[in-house]
């Protein structure tokens, strides 16, 4: 039986994994296996929810284990460590438990089909201070630690414990990540007032946004941008670009002309790259980002049976541009290659793979959601704003988890969120 193992449970892996559970591991025409870090799955567009504390992880991350037993495919946990290309073979890394004792022991798993969809981390890009002073948002375990942290200073401010007048954040990177954490975070203050926090308003928060180019949202036109800079400022979010930070320390950014922007929580969220670990695993070739280089059927450039997908996948276009790594290619990559795997396997030809740019939402908490549609949505590009915007950003979502789950499942969860809605807070408070 051909044995199949998607590396990395993220936005594609998923979505990959799940359709190739149901055709071909429910049948008995292939065995499926799914390895991923973490137990469990959540969007990751959502992670600056979590961090805000506008969902909760605990309750709507999805069970990579429980998924399986109800798709056809099975579920390992663990971390890929190297990949034997001859043997046809990839090493799972040992795994600790939270206290540092032994877990689980190295493991070999073997394989005819290898899908590398492992996803993105944050690039520091060598910034002095970085590691130890800011915190990450690639996993759902560190935006919950910001959420903690977060908590905790407004709390101190509450009680008269902060030594500084206001509650100082600094967010690195005016892509959507920041920009949206931005606006989460003044719907978080808010909202905490009714739930006890003492004396919290917006005016408490002093938050700035700061972006090493001349304006935020690089991918998003010019207006669009416009806008969602007007929006933020209005809100009280101190708004940097043409800034360069050189050093984080514990007391903040230091910024390439030696200013000092104080911070007591730090969030970095500039640029991205593939995970170190991937750099010449197996032999496969890379970028300067790690990324793993591609042909246009997702293929590796050295070995055909190894495909490579969303963020971590290095895939030129036409027009001479790289695939951006974004959820809309993640998920386009997703479908390609489950085409493409099934075809191989019946030795037929396959398909290259077209990115099709659907435009970019970026949302505002509940204050508005601006953004671009484009693509086969209309001729040309269509700006949007407000609700009709909102709607669509909801749409991304709801079509990832269609995806995963079907339409009448997805509709039964969208049930059961509105009645979350009356009873649990709007807000993680813990």
């Amino acid at each position: 039986m051909t044995k199949i193992i998607v590396v990395g449970g993220g936005a594609g892996g998923l979505e990959l994994v799940t359709k190739l559970g149901r055709k071909l591991g429910r049948k008995g025409k292939a065995e499926i296996k799914l390895v991923d870090r973490n137990r469990t799955h959540l969007w990751k567009p959502l992670l600056h929810e979590v961090a805000a504390g506008a969902m909760d992880a605990g309750i709507d991350a999805l069970s990579y284990r429980s998924h399986a037993h109800n798709h056809g495919f099975s579920f390992h946990l663990g971390s890929l460590s190297n990949i034997d290309r001859d043997a046809k073979t990839i090493t799972l890394a040992a795994m600790l438990d939270e206290s540092g004792k032994p877990m689980l022991s190295e493991r070999t798993l073997e394989y005819d089909i290898l899908v590398l969809a492992i996803g993105s981390v944050s690039n520091d890009f060598g910034t002095k201070g970085v590691s130890d002073n800011c915190i990450f948002l690639d996993r759902p375990q560190q935006a919950e630690h910001f959420h903690d942290e977060l908590m905790n200073r407004f709390m101190q401010y509450g009680e008269g414990e902060l030594s500084e007048d206001k509650v100082d954040i600094a967010i690195v990177g005016g892509g959507a990540t920041g920009v949206e954490l931005s606006a989460e975070l003044y719907n978080a203050v808010e909202h905490l007032g009714a739930y006890g926090f003492k004396n919290l308003s917006s005016s408490c928060l002093r938050l700035t946004l700061v972006e090493a180019g001349p304006r935020i949202l690089p991918a998003l036109p010019d207006r669009i941008a416009a806008t969602a800079q007007k929006e933020l400022r209005e809100l009280g979010v101190d708004v940097r670009t043409n800034t360069m930070v050189v050093e984080a320390t514990d007391k903040g950014l230091v910024t390439k002309s030696g200013e000092l922007i104080p911070a007591t929580l730090m969030v970095w969220a500039a640029g991205i790259k593939a995970p170190d670990f991937l750099k010449d695993i197996g032999g496969l070739g890379n970028n300067r980002n790690n990324q793993l280089t591609v042909n246009t059927t997702l293929q590796t450039t050295r070995d055909e049976n190894i495909y490579v997908i969303g963020d971590c996948a290095h895939c030129m276009q036409e027009n001479g541009k790289a695939v951006p790594p974004r959820a809309q290619s993640a998920h386009q990559m997703a479908s390609l290659a489950y085409r493409n795997i099934r075809a191989q396997l019946s030795n037929k030809p396959l398909k290259p793979y077209v990115y099709k740019d659907h435009g970019s939402l970026v949302n505002l908490s509940r204050y508005t959601t601006v953004g671009s549609l484009m693509g086969n949505l209309m001729r040309g590009t269509m700006m949007v704003e407000g609700l009709v915007a909102r709607t669509v950003y909801v749409s991304l979502y709801r079509m990832h988890q269609v995806a995963l789950h079907g339409y009448i499942r997805t509709g039964l969860m969208m049930l059961v969120g509105r009645i979350n809605r009356l009873l649990r807070p709007r807000l993680k408070l813990h």
